[in-house]
């Protein structure tokens, strides 16, 4: 392709959607455009200095980095050029024609056509180059990757309204130059020396980089030469106490292109024997891409103050993957990879002492700001609940900070801390209890909690798929131990009383020939078959062994594909219930058999559990309402 041949090519549907959906909905805080333009220009230009590391040829004799911003009035067109890494042909396809996220249709889903509302999934969605359009009718992108001749250079054309232009054309120089064709009704307010100052100081003073405009002269004149217009240093090298909440703020939307605030941030100096900086945010909306497995999440490296990488999952664990902020250190060498990070001594210092942070920020919103700490689990619990079988050394400090929803409020709100539950104990109790399920109804109408719940015993409701995972790793809290109340024997320990053991006993001693009848009935089906000491209104419930995993968790791993190991359930009954009653008085041996089978099938199907016969079922059930209708 030569430089008077232009392809015209579609943008994707959902940046036709988004373009549409970012003029209207963001256009009351407009001047964000030029944050995000900066923002990408100021990357441009660190990964260019990461990769020089290694072949100092890219700088093409041009070390000095900068981010120059100029307007035209004449023309009406406000430029953003950078001496980056640019771009290839390739890049730009990539990169603007395409949104290349996972979540994008669920992002899409989720808008209301509330302006406001849409306005910050949109900022959390993160649309960066695209916010152009926002003020502009008409874009015109020109770059080159740096090392590549002139004659790969790029022309990006469109006007925001479904297609755009590619042209391959001669570059000169490296880097990115984005050219703004304001809308008429734009230009008297952007095309100012003084408005472009100040939104550049407001949203782009931290920037790492000399953000440059032109000098005006002694008369008031724009002339040739340019001047600095932001601080031009890293913000996270300055003494805290120089810095305030909205440059903290402000420089949070720098690195993660969020458009809303995080609710928290921890901003630390390690001097000693190790040396590095480190500033880190939690957000206070999860990232679309927050359950992709595939993406890196972790944070900015920079060795001293020297951009190294993007996303180094090295620094933090999986479980905090939505943290984002930047990591500087002075102990590691310039030209470290991500092959060297792995297994890094320095590495795991700087993550150790980053969780250790952290998790205490955390602690601290939890004690003194309850509120926003309930937004962050809302938006996270899910994914810190991987923390205790990640990070064995900080267990504790991650029980402390979960939540759950429990039979204390028996409403879906995962607000209960285990601290909470342990206050709350029975005297003599002396364990915390829990049930696992595949949804908070199942979980709260569970046959297991029938004598807990009678005897006023907390019981916590975990209904999150990770759940089952989570308590295979979580063993106790606060010197209590954590039971299940649907797995092995329930142990009430001093919570009940001799009277209330030996009545039991009897119970056991007079269904013993129950017991027996319905064993033989069920045959292999079940492991055994015993007299229930959680059940005070169902007939009966199944029991799985201490550690077995859930009903439902084995269906699905069955459906995904998993081989699972054969266990068999316990059956207790409830010797009280009349239907029991009217089971142990049934002469029809082959009736009893299928009514035996008919109480199995209902326990499984109450825990979760899905019967591998169930014709055979429905045909029992059927049996048994005819038999009761005569």
């Amino acid at each position: 392709m030569n430089s008077s041949t232009k392809e015209t090519l579609a943008f994707e549907t959902e940046v036709n959607q988004l373009l549409k959906l970012m003029i209207h909905s963001l256009y009351s805080n407009k001047e964000i455009f030029l944050r995000e333009l900066i923002s990408n220009a100021s990357d441009a230009c660190d990964k260019l200095r990461f990769e020089a590391l290694g072949d100092d040829a890219l700088f093409e004799g041009d070390n000095e980095l900068a981010v120059d911003v100029e307007f035209d009035k004449d023309a009406g067109t406000l430029t953003v050029r950078d001496n980056g890494i640019g771009m290839s042909r390739e890049e730009v396809i990539h990169n603007i024609g395409t949104i290349a996220k996972s979540g994008t249709r669920e992002f899409f889903e989720q808008l209301t056509g509330d302006q406001a509302k849409d306005a910050k999934l949109i900022g959390q969605f993160g649309v960066g180059f695209y916010s152009a359009f926002i003020v502009a009718d008409h874009v015109v992108l020109t770059t080159r990757h740096a090392g590549m001749g002139p004659e790969h250079g790029v022309r990006w054309e469109s006007d925001g309204t479904g297609s755009y232009t590619l042209e391959t054309l001669d570059v000169p120089a490296r880097g990115t130059e984005i050219v703004l064709h304001l809308r008429e009704d734009e230009r008297d307010d952007l095309l100012n020396d003084w408005r472009l100052r100040n939104i550049i100081t407001k949203y782009s003073d931290h920037v790492p980089l000399p953000i440059r405009m032109h000098k005006r002269d002694e008369e008031g004149n724009l002339g040739d030469e340019w001047e600095t217009v932001n601080k031009a240093s890293a913000l996270w090298q300055r003494p805290k106490s120089e810095i305030t909440d909205e440059e903290y703020k402000t420089f949070y939307k720098h690195i993660s292109h969020d458009f809303g605030d995080p609710l928290g941030w921890t901003h630390n100096r390690v001097e000693g024997r190790l040396e590095y900086t480190s500033l880190l945010y939690v957000p206070e909306k999860a990232p679309f891409d927050l359950w992709d497995r595939d993406h890196a999440h972790g944070l900015k490296l920079y060795v001293q103050r020297v951009f190294i990488m993007d996303d180094a999952e090295q620094l933090i664990p999986r479980y905090l993957r939505f943290v984002r902020g930047v990591i500087d250190s002075n102990d590691l060498p310039l030209n470290i990879s991500r092959e060297i990070l792995q297994g890094n001594r320095i590495i795991e210092q700087i993550r150790a002492g980053s969780v250790k942070k952290l998790l205490g920020m955390l602690e601290q919103m939890a004690e003194k700001r309850p509120e926003d700490y309930q937004k962050f689990w809302d938006e996270f619990g899910r994914v810190m609940k991987e923390g205790p079988a990640e990070d064995f050394s900080n267990r504790e400090t991650i029980a402390g900070l979960l939540r759950f929803a429990s039979t204390h409020e028996d409403t879906e709100a995962q607000t209960v801390s285990l601290k909470d539950y342990v206050s709350r104990m029975k005297e003599g109790q002396d364990k915390i209890y829990y049930i696992t399920a595949d949804s908070f109804m199942a979980a709260k109408h569970s046959p297991h909690l029938e004598l807990l719940r009678k005897k006023g015993i907390e019981v916590l409701l975990m209904y999150d798929r990770v759940d089952e995972w989570l308590m295979g790793h979580l063993n106790e809290f606060d010197g209590k131990q954590f039971q299940s109340v649907a797995k092995g024997d329930l142990d009430l320990g001093e919570v009940e009383s001799e009277d209330e053991r030996k009545a039991q006993e009897e119970a056991e001693n007079e269904a013993k020939e129950l017991v027996t009848r319905v064993g033989e009935a069920l045959g292999d089906r079940v492991e055994s078959v015993r007299v229930s000491h959680r059940l005070t209104s169902s007939p009966a419930c199944i029991v799985l062994g201490e550690h077995d995993m859930a009903l439902y968790m084995q269906q699905l791993l069955k459906q995904a594909g998993h081989e699972m190991p054969t266990s068999k359930p316990v059956l207790e009954i409830n010797p009280s219930h009349p239907m029991v009653a009217r089971l142990d008085s049934e002469s029809d041996e082959n009736r009893f058999k299928e009514w035996s089978m008919l109480l199995l099938d209902q326990a499984i199907l109450a825990e979760g559990g899905q019967l591998e016969d169930p014709a055979s079922f429905v045909g029992r059930l059927n049996q048994l309402m005819l038999a009761l209708s005569e």
